[in-house]
Formats: structure tokens, C-alpha cells, sequence
């Protein structure tokens, strides 16, 4: 699903973000990635989409050579990915259904396939009866689930999350942990940046730790093993 080989980077100010990271994740694996703050776990994952390009090495998703693409095959990528910000990125100006449906209406889904799936998504995430709200009219907890149903509409074999709890109280965090555990359920590979010292401990899943750029930890059901970031 997704292989790194000697990937670093070095951004144009020195600053090293990535040492030499080689990792193997499986199809259907929950990874969390951790580490303090400034140890490369943001750079880590945003090189999943290619946000971030690596100064060197090799870097693919689902068999992809992401590095080799060219720029007009980007969105095709990502179009093919879960992601999942902590600030949400939601559109204001549209219903909670019509930001899940955006997501499928870009790839020219026909309607009544999107009808269909979102109404499914919504059910997952415990929102059918805000469909018609808009982002403003919901909490911090109600607008991740709606970001969580986007990202997962179209069915992605990977979905990456970046601090998704990140501004959310702790019981709100729990409950979108129990959605992203039922989405690995279902066979879906996650990957998950998070300072959460208390979801890791409790989900015992892989954990990979970076610190200083370098994978410093990588267990198969790990804990946190930092102090929480404030």
C-alpha cells in the first residue's frame, strides 16, 4: 500500500525534516505516526499526497511512483485518497450534504450513485439529520465527521489524517476515533498523525515515531511514549 526508500528532505532553509525513512505499510493497516513537535510528522504525511516533495528517495502509494508523476496527475492521486485536515476545510457556503457530494460530483459520479453513497456515509458518521445544515450551524465534532464522510465518500484505499482530534475535546475525540476504527474495519488502510497520547495508548495500534527525522520507533502495537504537547 504504501512504501518509503531512503526518503529525506532538506527545505530550502536547512531545516533536515526527514532522515533516510524507509517504511513498509500493509493494505488494511491503522498506523499512527508520532513524535514531538518539529520531528517531521507533518512532512511525513503530507509527502503521502505530495504536498511536500522528498529531497531524495523513493516514495509509493498503491504501486504509484509518486515522485514521477507529473503535475497534471496530481489530482488524479489524490482524488484516489482520504485525507483528513484538523482545520476541516470545509465549504462554508454549502450543506453538509452538498460538501460530502462535491467530492463526487468532481469526478462526474452519476447522481443517483451519489445520492445513494452519501446517505451511506452520513449514516456512518451519525449526521443524517444535519444533512441540510450548513458547516456553521455545527460543532467542531460535527464538522470533523462531515470532513471524515468527504474524505471517505469515494471509497479510498488509503485515507490520511493529519491531527484530526487536534481541536477536539477528549469524549468528541473518542467517538471520531470509533468512526476511523469502523473504517478500518471495512479493510481500509489509515495513516494518522497525532500528538493524542491517550488515542494511541487506547487503540494499540502500529505506531512509527519519528524524532529529530528519524524513525526512532516502529511497533506493532505501541504507545504514545512521548509527554502530550500543549
Amino acid at each position: 500500500m504504501l512504501l518509503m526508500k531512503g526518503i529525506s528532505k532538506t527545505y530550502p532553509s536547512g531545516s533536515v525534516a526527514l532522515r533516510s525513512v524507509d517504511i513498509h505499510i500493509k493494505p488494511g493497516e491503522f498506523v499512527f505516526v508520532v513524535g514531538p513537535s518539529g520531528a517531521g510528522k507533518s512532512t511525513f504525511i503530507k509527502m503521502l499526497f505530495r504536498e511536500v516533495i522528498p529531497t531524495t528517495g523513493k516514495l509509493f502509494v498503491d504501486g504509484v511512483d509518486v515522485m514521477s508523476l507529473k503535475p497534471e496527475e496530481i489530482p488524479f492521486l489524490r482524488r484516489q485518497l482520504g485525507i483528513i485536515f484538523q482545520d476541516y476545510r470545509l465549504l462554508n457556503d454549502r450543506t453538509v450534504y452538498d460538501n460530502i457530494a462535491f467530492a463526487m460530483q468532481v469526478i462526474e459520479t452519476p447522481y443517483r450513485q451519489i445520492k445513494r453513497r452519501v446517505a451511506a456515509v452520513l449514516d456512518l458518521v451519525g449526521l443524517r439529520s444535519r444533512a441540510c445544515d450548513y458547516p456553521g450551524e455545527l460543532s467542531g465534532g460535527e464538522q470533523q465527521r462531515v470532513a471524515i464522510a468527504r474524505a471517505i465518500v469515494n471509497d479510498p484505499l488509503l485515507v490520511i489524517a493529519d491531527e484530526p482530534t487536534g481541536n477536539l475535546d477528549p469524549e468528541t475525540s473518542m467517538d471520531i476515533m470509533k468512526i476511523f476504527s469502523q473504517i478500518n474495519d471495512s479493510g481500509t488502510t489509515i495513516v494518522m498523525a497525532t500528538h493524542d497520547k491517550t488515542i494511541v495508548d487506547i487503540m494499540e495500534k502500529r505506531v512509527i515515531a519519528i524524532e529529530d527525522g528519524y524513525i526512532v520507533r516502529d511497533d506493532a502495537k505501541g504507545v504514545y511514549g512521548y509527554e502530550p504537547e500543549h
